[in-house]
Order: structure tokens, then sequence, then C-alpha cells
């Protein structure tokens, strides 16, 4: 009796190939699938700037742009207001200190210089005459004192005769007695004549000591006028150029209007506007360097001025060696201030991708050139040149560096 045998159940070797197929067609999917869910862009290659990542020597600088000025500037302002009447000195002249520039004329000045000069002249009248009856009184004194003492000295005899005759029993008590109160009476009237010419001494001493000095308080006072009349010459306050002067015969001009300034032209700073994202690392004292024809010229930062204005604050640089021979005022030049120490750091060149990034991210080339993509990086210190990268690239990598402003929120660069 035959038996019948059942097939057998299992994966017969066709099946591999299926199954193989399926894998692949589900990779296949996957990556297109991946790929359809990056944001991607294309470009052409030749329109992007690509830039290739380094170790090296990273300079801490920055370029700035500076400006020649003299190293110091005095402002003109009148002391004293009144009409321009003569121009003796034109701008852009060179001055020496006390050179008078302007002449100004002033009515009411001349009229108060004559009225300080009447009331100085009643004053010393008045001085004289009080000085004149005080020595007519202190002659009076002394007359008065001079004759107390003369009655004082023979009232006194006459009493000092009178008692021994009175002890001999030669006068009467009463003589005696009366002789002897006229002395009493000499004493305290030459005591009382004494004390009022001491008393009209001091009062002599005090009161033209005090009119001196009201004298003295005039005449100086006089002296001010006459030195508000001489503020009239406008004069250079120093050895320099006349920088501007802003006046014209017959212009009036006010009390403490500025008129001008002189450039002390002895040496010159350099003023330069720098980014205000450096602000915290601009210091005094810094050193920098003015290349001109091949020729370094150094300088130090003397100044920083602590306000910023349109994202940009001031500082002022001077030469600690020699400066150019023809420098002058206004001249422009570039400028490189050194930050910090050189070091080993992983330079990036600069580009205007960072406008975009704000160096937080960039797009980086993979090997073949067909593509790049999206990195988040970090930059830190920045000069002219280069970024110094911290994180996120390694060298011999090459990235974009031109603008992304065309991108949008691509991730993803296709190169053709």
């Amino acid at each position: 009796m035959d038996i019948k045998l059942e097939k057998k159940k299992g994966l017969k070797p066709k099946h591999y190939g299926y199954i193989a197929l399926g894998v692949l067609l589900l990779f296949v999917g996957y990556q297109l699938l991946f790929a359809s869910s990056v944001s991607t862009f294309r470009t052409e290659k030749d329109k992007l700037s690509v830039a290739e990542v380094s170790a090296g020597k990273f300079d801490d600088y920055i370029t700035i742009n500076g400006n020649v000025a003299p190293i110091a500037t005095i402002y003109m302002d009148a002391y004293e207001g009144g009409r321009v009447s003569e121009k003796l000195i034109e701008e852009g002249a060179m001055v020496k200190k006390g050179d008078i520039i302007l002449k100004l004329e002033n009515m009411n000045l001349y009229e108060q210089i004559l009225a300080s000069e009447s009331n100085l002249a009643l004053k010393q009248n008045d001085l004289r005459s009080t000085k004149l009856n005080f020595d007519s009184r202190q002659v009076e004194g002394r007359k008065s004192l001079a004759t107390a003492s003369t009655d004082l000295q023979r009232l006194k005899r006459n009493y000092e005769q009178n008692k021994a005759l009175f002890d001999d029993e030669l006068i009467s008590r009463e003589a005696f007695q009366l002789s002897k109160e006229n002395y009493e009476l000499s004493q305290k009237q030459h005591e009382i004549v004494k004390l009022q010419t001491e008393q009209d001494d001091e009062l002599r001493e005090t009161s033209l000591r005090g009119l001196d000095s009201d004298l003295a308080r005039m005449q100086k006072t006089l002296g001010m006028v006459y030195q508000r009349l001489d503020h009239l010459n406008v004069r250079a306050p120093a050895d320099g150029q006349l920088g501007f002067l802003d006046a014209e015969i017959g212009q009036s001009i006010s009390q403490g209007q500025r008129i001008g300034q002189i450039n002390v032209l002895t040496d010159y700073k350099i003023e330069a506007d720098i980014d205000e994202h450096y602000i915290d690392r601009v210091k005094r004292d810094l050193v920098a360097v003015l290349e001109r024809n091949g020729t370094e010229f150094p300088l130090r930062l003397r100044k920083v001025y602590p306000e910023v204005r349109n994202g940009r604050f001031k500082v002022d640089l001077v030469f600690t060696d020699n400066k150019p021979e023809t420098i002058r005022s206004g001249q422009s030049y570039n400028i490189k201030l050194q930050l910090g120490e050189s070091n080993d750091a992983l330079l990036l060149p600069k580009g205007s991708f960072f406008q975009s990034t704000g160096g937080q991210w960039i797009f980086v080339v993979n090997p073949d050139g067909g593509e790049a993509i999206k990195r988040n990086i970090r930059i830190g210190k920045q000069n002219s040149r280069f970024y110094e990268v911290l994180e996120g690239l390694e060298p011999g990598e090459k990235v974009i560096t031109s603008n992304y402003d065309n991108f949008g929120e691509a991730e993803r660069i296709v190169l053709k």
C-alpha cells in the first residue's frame, strides 16, 4: 500500500530573492522619504564662496579706521560781549599765544568803567577828608594831653610845697587842703585826657584801616573792569593754528559765545570709532599699529569715550614713537588694534555668512563637493581675516562663507 507524502513547508531558494528585493525597495523608499523631508536648495557652485578651515596662529586684533586730529583743541569763547570792530587774523593762519585775533567794542562796558573811575575818585576824596579830620583831632588831643600833664606837674609841686609848710605849721590847713584837692583833680583830668587821646588813636587806626581796605577793593574792582576792557581784544590762548573763526566785522558777539578754536599742532592723535561689540575688550593703553608705505608706526590707546552712538563708541590713540612725516589733520588711516596675545586656534576665513547666522551654524561641504549640510558651530574671537572656531569644525573641512540670504530655511545645499 502506497503512502502519500506531503510536501515540506519552508523557504525555497526563489524566496530569498523576493526577500532581498523587498528589503532593497524598503531601503530606497526610506532614503527617498528622508531626503524629501530635508529642506533642500539647489545652486551653482561657482556662485558661492567656499573656504577651507585650517589650524594656525590667531592674531587677536581688529582693524579700525581713524582720522588724524590735533593732539589738543582749545576753544575760544568770548569773555565779553560786543560788536566786532576789527578782524586781524584769518582762519588757517598760525598764531602765537597772546596774538590779537579780533577786536570788539562795547559801549555799556565803557560806561561802567567811567562810573567805576568816578566812584573810586569819590572814595579817595572821602578818605583824604577823613584822614585830615583824624589828624586834626589827634593834634588837638595831644595838645590837651600836654596841657594836662603840665598842670599836673605844677599842681603836684604846689601840693608838695604846701604839705611841707603845713607840717611846719607855716600855712593854714585850708590852704593845704585846697592845694591837695587841686592836685587830685588835675590827676583825674590828666587820666581822662590821656584815655581820650588813646581812644582817638585807636579809632583813627581802625577807621583808616577800614577806609584803606575799601579803597583797595575799589581799586581792585576798577582793575577787573580794566581787565574786562582788555577782554574786548580776543587773543589766541595758545600757540597753534586758527582752526575756525565764526565772526565777521559788524557782527554782535554775546558773552560766552564760542567764536573759534586753536588747533595745537605740536603733536597729533588718531580719532576712531569702534563697533560696540568690542566695548568690553577695548581698554586704555592697548597697543596698535598704523602702517604706511611699508613702515609701521606704533600707537597707544589713550582714551575710551563711554558714550555709544549708533552702535559705535569713540577712542583716541597717540603715537608712542615716530609718526609719518607728511601727516596732516583730517587724513584717514587703517589701524590694527591689538586686543590680546596670539594663540593656536582653528581658523575660519571671514565671510558674509556671519550676518545671517551670527556664527551659530554654517554649511559644510561634503568631501565630493556635491552638497553642503547645515551644521551647528561655536565661534570665539575674530579679527579682520579670521574667526576663531571653538566647536563644530575640523581642519581641512570646506564651508560656504558667502551670504545665506537666498537659502531661506534650507538645511541642505545641492551644488551643481
